[in-house]
């Protein structure tokens, strides 16, 4: 097997956060501050997930400052188009030049009641119209206490990649629910067993050179000053970011791991 080299990616979920005016300030402020910086774009990706409605304001400015930030969306329909009263097609993000899209979020499988099966489909929505899922797995305290630390991500991630082929694009992040937005993070090599295996099943699921060049990510409670200790690791090839992402400052020092003593 070849020896692929998987780009680091920096993704920061916005959440329901920040409107168009606010956003478009945010993005220009997290250019400048890496810019400032002297932070070089090639080695670290940077994608930005804001919400629905500030997605045409921030590719605009993408575009036209040429800033190197991928874009990305929170959710997908599982359909492209007809009477599915508010919601988004894959084929409308694909238009506004939107890269990713999260699917299958903790809270959307918590607060919307999304299943294994929707977040299936809506992996091949996101694959049918060009985009990279970035898909959301992770296990709550209970399920950690119950079933041990990868089984419950594993089982999602598994089902997740049903019917997918062995060349698609794909991100995969893994979300202990119980770190997210806790303050309390999983340790490195927490996040290293969990993302070991999330490739397991990658190779199973699809291929060999797939579970090779696929990014895994880690969040949940991912800031600064425990980011570089994560990417140290070697099945850890990013993070998914939540509230750090948007404190522009922070979230510009967490793309700037490599710059952090010791890594």
């Amino acid at each position: 097997m070849a020896v692929t080299t998987r780009t680091p990616l920096i993704a920061g979920n916005w959440k329901m956060n920040l409107d168009h005016l606010q956003a478009v300030a945010t993005v220009q402020k997290l250019h400048w501050t890496l810019k400032d910086a002297g932070h070089e774009g090639d080695s670290v990706e940077v994608a930005i997930f804001p919400p629905f409605t500030d997605i045409r304001s921030v590719q605009t400015l993408i575009d036209a400052d040429k800033i190197p930030f991928a874009l990305g969306a929170q959710d997908i329909s599982a359909h492209d188009s007809g009477a599915y009263t508010g919601e988004v097609s894959g084929a409308f993000l694909a238009k506004l030049g939107v890269t990713y899209v999260i699917i299958g979020h903790s809270e959307r499988r918590e607060y919307h009641n999304e299943t294994d099966e929707v977040v299936a489909a809506k992996v091949q929505a996101a694959l049918r119209n060009g985009l990279v899922p970035v898909i959301c797995v992770g296990e709550t305290a209970e399920d950690l206490e119950k079933f041990g630390a990868s089984a419950v991500p594993a089982g999602q991630l598994k089902a997740a990649l049903a019917g997918v082929p062995a060349s698609a694009n794909i991100v995969v992040a893994y979300e202990p629910v119980w770190a997210i937005g806790s303050g309390q993070a999983a340790t490195p090599q927490q996040a290293q067993d969990v993302c070991a295996a999330l490739r397991g099943v990658i190779a199973e699921s699809l291929d060999a050179d797939a579970a090779a060049r696929t990014r895994v990510l880690y969040g949940g409670s991912v800031k600064s000053t425990n980011i570089a200790s994560f990417l140290r690791e070697p099945d850890v090839d990013g993070a998914l970011v939540g509230g750090a992402s948007l404190v522009v400052d922070e979230f510009a020092a967490i793309v700037r791991f490599e710059k952090h003593v010791g890594v």
